[in-house]
């Protein structure tokens, strides 16, 4: 069974007790120990870089999961000189979930362009947090003709600035 659960399996052989309490059961599935902290929750709030450079910060989550912040990329089709953007997003806070889903909207201050992502807050074993992210830049084309050209998706993954 449990490698954890030894002594509570041992303790249940020779005792009258006929199921263990519900904590240790709980500490047995989760594989931690008495005394140990239970897993903590994925924040969103706070301040993020992806993998190509691009900073953003996330606002506390409000209680209906609504978040605003703010977006600098690093990259950029445009020749334009790159400014921060405005982001405002909403969590899934219908369940308190350790690794909740989110989705944002990005409207760039320097391009007739938005950006949408969508993802989820993830926690490694270190307690490390990570966001895993897809997006669609959708920019302003001049024509039906050239709609083909205009959407882009890519994915991202953001890490906590400490």
């Amino acid at each position: 069974m449990f490698p954890c659960c030894e002594s509570e399996q041992q303790h249940l052989r020779t005792s009258t007790v006929m199921c263990p309490s519900v904590t240790l059961a709980l500490m047995c599935l989760l594989s931690v120990s008495p005394g140990t902290s239970l897993p903590t929750l994925c924040v969103l709030s706070g301040s993020w870089r992806n993998e190509l450079g691009s900073n953003m910060t996330i606002s506390a989550v409000n209680a209906e999961g609504g978040f605003t912040g703010s977006y600098f990329t690093a990259v950029t089709a445009t020749n334009k000189r790159i400014l921060v953007s405005p982001l405002k997003g909403s969590q899934n806070s219908k369940s308190q979930r350790k690794q909740p889903t989110f989705g944002f909207t990005v409207s760039w201050t320097f391009s007739n362009s938005v950006t949408v992502f969508v993802g989820q807050c993830f926690m490694d074993d270190n307690g490390e947090e990570s966001l895993k992210t897809m997006w669609l830049l959708r920019q302003e084309v001049g024509s039906p003709f050239a709609d083909w050209k205009a959407t882009r998706v890519g994915t991202n993954v953001f890490t906590r600035i400490k």
